[in-house]
């Protein structure tokens, strides 16, 4: 994977460049809702792309959706992003062939629980709101592979989102967790997977559940020390550790031979580990580069 491909992930996760992404959605400007007045006027509106309707009613100033885009059951693909919507209406679940939902930069402090009617749903960005928990019937939503929750207020997720073993991409960045939630390590399909900007402390031992993970990001945590079970997930390629408070890292740590370098640019592939406190001798072996960290690892 490229640096360029975790980079195009990043922004349409609501990673760490979705401000530039956000900026370019303002400069295409767009109207208020004025013109949106009849299901039929709001229909003539939509698209086909790719073969899936869509229809995009992103930086329209909405403060709530119009009440006849819930006429449109032939929907797939619906973006209500950059708008001013505080909630959602229950109407939401008549729109059950909609594949993709893009809520993201609103003013949202809860999904209503009828999203979980939207078994189709196989992509949902929900990043940059206020919300402070997820319902727990977006567990219903088993066909999810990419979920965006990022800049939220989220200290935790449902136990229900356990049955989400389709997911692949998790962006759970800028929130409020203390914990990983249990529900995650679960996801046993996921190959992405963003923490970063939370209040973690620990990894679980569990965390080799995930075995399919290939970019494992939770830069700027509280975390002290690293699990064994990280060393499981060998198919990691990049592995983000900056802005901790880690002293050591695990003799174990050299069988993640994907990693084929230190990393500097936040988007490129290999180990991060900057701005620790990383003790003697691992400080002084890693100033040479990874692979002698990895020979000293072994050789210990």
């Amino acid at each position: 994977m490229s640096p360029q491909v975790i980079s195009g992930e990043l922004v349409v996760m609501g990673g760490a460049s979705c401000g530039e992404q956000m900026r370019e959605e303002l400069r295409r400007g767009g109207g208020g809702d004025e013109n949106l007045m009849s299901a039929d006027r709001i229909r003539k509106i939509t698209v086909r792309q790719f073969g899936f309707t869509v229809l995009s009613l992103a930086r329209r100033g909405l403060k709530e959706p119009p009440g006849e885009l819930w006429e449109l059951l032939e929907l797939q693909k619906l973006n209500l992003s950059l708008n001013s919507l505080k909630s959602l209406p229950a109407s939401l679940a008549q729109l059950r062939n909609l594949e993709v939902l893009n809520l993201w930069g609103n003013q949202l402090s809860s999904l209503p629980p009828e999203i979980g009617e939207l078994k189709k749903l196989r992509v949902l960005f929900a990043y940059r709101n206020r919300l402070t928990e997820v319902p727990e019937e977006l567990g219903s939503c088993t066909q999810l592979e990419v979920l965006s929750l990022a800049n939220n207020q989220l200290s935790s997720l449902p136990a229900s989102l356990c049955s989400l073993t389709r997911l692949r991409k998790l962006n759970l960045s800028q929130n409020q967790m203390l914990h990983l939630p249990e529900a995650v390590y679960s996801m046993k399909a996921l190959v992405f997977l963003h923490l970063a900007g939370n209040r973690l402390e620990n990894l679980a031992e569990k965390l080799q559940s995930l075995t399919e993970l290939k970019i494992l990001i939770v830069e700027g945590n509280n975390l002290h020390s690293l699990p064994k079970a990280l060393c499981c997930l060998t198919r990691l390629e990049l592995l983000n550790l900056d802005f901790n408070d880690i002293k050591d890292v695990p003799q174990e740590l050299h069988q993640l031979c994907r990693l084929e370098r230190l990393a500097c640019h936040p988007l490129d592939k290999g180990l991060h580990i900057v701005h620790n406190p990383l003790i003697k001798p691992v400080k002084e072996v890693l100033e040479a580069g990874l692979s002698s960290l990895f020979s000293y690892l072994r050789s210990t």
